[in-house]
């Protein structure tokens, strides 16, 4: 299985990646990890990134979904997924740039959305980038792939 931890910047996702990859055993790809060099020099200058930007980023997560899931392992990925478009290209690839309908995402896949802060302690992300419009933040319904909304950390065995 694969679960993509997602959600706005510092609700937590890199600390619950890491503690769900401790206890669980499962491999973390921290999302950001994968931003090409540009993308971090703008994210450095305080500036935050366009759809465009983002595309060579997204099509990265995806290669790494597909070699996991290809390989039957399960793993954890953290990204914040804003808009519904960067997840179905998170999920399907570049078949998500040219075609209204996509197949069904796979019953291995699942969102884990953070709605709230899942850890109290400081996130290292500009304070510009931490303030976000309303419309940022496309909602999460069922649109063909698995959300599980909600996770607190009473959630997490520790």
């Amino acid at each position: 299985m694969i679960y993509i931890i997602m959600g706005v910047s510092g609700c937590g996702k890199s600390s619950l990646g890491a503690v769900l990859s401790e206890k669980l055993g499962w491999t973390l790809h921290e999302g950001d990890n994968f931003h090409p060099q540009e993308n971090v020099e703008k994210m450095a200058r305080g500036e935050p990134l366009t759809d465009e930007d983002r595309l060579p980023w997204l099509l990265q997560l995806h290669e790494v979904i597909q070699r996991e899931r290809c390989s039957g392992s399960d793993a954890l990925v953290t990204c914040s997924a804003l808009k519904r478009h960067y997840r179905w290209i998170m999920l399907h690839g570049a078949k998500a740039l040219d075609q209204d309908i996509l197949p069904p995402i796979a019953p291995d896949v699942f969102f884990l959305f953070l709605q709230e802060k899942w850890q109290t302690s400081l996130c290292l992300t500009s304070a510009s980038l931490l303030r976000l419009p309303g419309d940022a933040l496309d909602p999460y319904t069922n649109s063909g792939y698995n959300i599980i909304c909600g996770l607190w950390r009473m959630w997490i065995p520790v």
